[in-house]
């Protein structure tokens, strides 16, 4: 049986690996070699559609190719491409994290056109784990505030978990016709019910199920699947009425294939993302594949709830980092000690 709590020791792991990249391409060619740079709870993922895309590009092209992997809160991991982490593709959390890099210069114009579906294949979405038998009989948004309640989930400054916390917390109040100025004391009184915030979505699981810290866990429906499936008869997966559909993005980064000469490796991969065959695994693995088809194969696995668009939120992923995440947003103002301890906590 997997254990949670040895993917911790996957952050050495990747500054091995990655470091391993870096001296290699000083020292020779890695023109066969990509570096996949990810959010925290898709390791499994990853490792499964890797295994998988090398040998069926082996089989087509006579080419075998080695896919590294680096994991960690999606922000975080972004803001260490903008550092130099010579990623070939991203697979971000929220499409802001990948347009950070655009920004920069390191992705080209109109990337979010270059794959099907805005590049983005897959879904999910930000669901509750609580204890064996719900003792704190937690259904909806609103139970989370009721006193003594403790919530676990990561800190959004780093972590796209964290920020899909936040922004579904949020969207709840909207949904149901409430308006801003109620959402932010909803928000405010959510926040004074977290103890700790974690850098990325498999911290905060850790916490929750290794620490046993909280009554609720707020994750990614996938990380929510997989911590049910560790802890048989302990934990139970909530979903609530509604809450946020996540948009995780990938593109490959130009900046970086330009110059390692991947472009055309980094490119196959991320459209392997969109075959019949990865969809399949990506539902496997617990996330809502982008094909309809795939999708309704899985109903049973994937529960119809209401899921809303960041637009009732904001204008778009990236003016919602804006308006609730950069310095001095939103989440800074409900709660800025506890933004500081979270980013202090790396």
């Amino acid at each position: 049986m997997r254990t949670l709590w040895l993917n911790a020791f996957a952050v050495t792991a990747v500054v091995i690996a990655v470091t391993l990249v870096v001296v290699k391409n000083i020292q020779g060619d890695t023109s066969n070699e990509l570096l996949n740079v990810s959010y925290d709870p898709t390791r499994e993922l990853f490792q499964d559609l890797n295994r998988q895309f090398v040998a069926q590009y082996a089989k087509q092209t006579g080419k075998k190719l080695k896919i590294q992997q680096s994991h960690g809160g999606s922000s975080r991991q972004a803001q260490a491409v903008i550092d130099g982490m010579p990623a070939d593709v991203v697979t971000l959390a929220l499409r802001s994290d990948v347009e950070a890099l655009h920004k920069r210069g390191l992705i080209a114009d109109g990337w979010t056109q270059r794959l099907p579906d805005n590049s983005e294949p897959y879904t999910s979405t930000i669901v509750f784990v609580v204890r064996k038998g719900n003792p704190r009989n937690i259904k909806d948004w609103p139970d989370l505030v009721r006193p003594g309640v403790s919530v676990i989930t990561p800190n959004p400054k780093t972590s796209g978990n964290g920020k899909l916390s936040v922004l579904a917390a949020w969207g709840s109040v909207i949904y149901r016709g409430g308006t801003e100025t109620q959402a932010l004391q909803y928000l405010k009184e959510l926040y004074e019910h977290v103890p700790v915030l974690d850098t990325g979505a498999r911290d905060a699981t850790n916490t929750f199920t290794q620490e046993k810290l909280g009554d609720v866990h707020l994750t990614w429906e996938n990380e929510a699947l997989l911590e049910v499936e560790e802890y048989r008869g302990d934990l139970e997966v909530v979903y609530p009425p509604m809450s946020i559909r996540a948009e995780p993005s990938v593109a490959w980064v130009d900046a970086n294939v330009a110059r390692r000469k991947t472009e055309a490796y980094a490119k196959a991969y991320l459209e392997f993302l969109y075959t019949d065959q990865a969809q399949e695994a990506i539902a496997q693995h617990g996330y809502r594949p982008i094909k309809p088809e795939v999708l309704k194969k899985h109903a049973n696995r994937f529960p119809q709830i209401d899921l809303f668009p960041v637009t009732i939120l904001a204008k778009d992923w990236d003016d919602a980092q804006q308006k609730f995440f950069a310095e001095a947003g939103i989440f800074d103002a409900i709660h800025p000690v506890q933004a500081k301890l979270g980013q202090a906590k790396q």
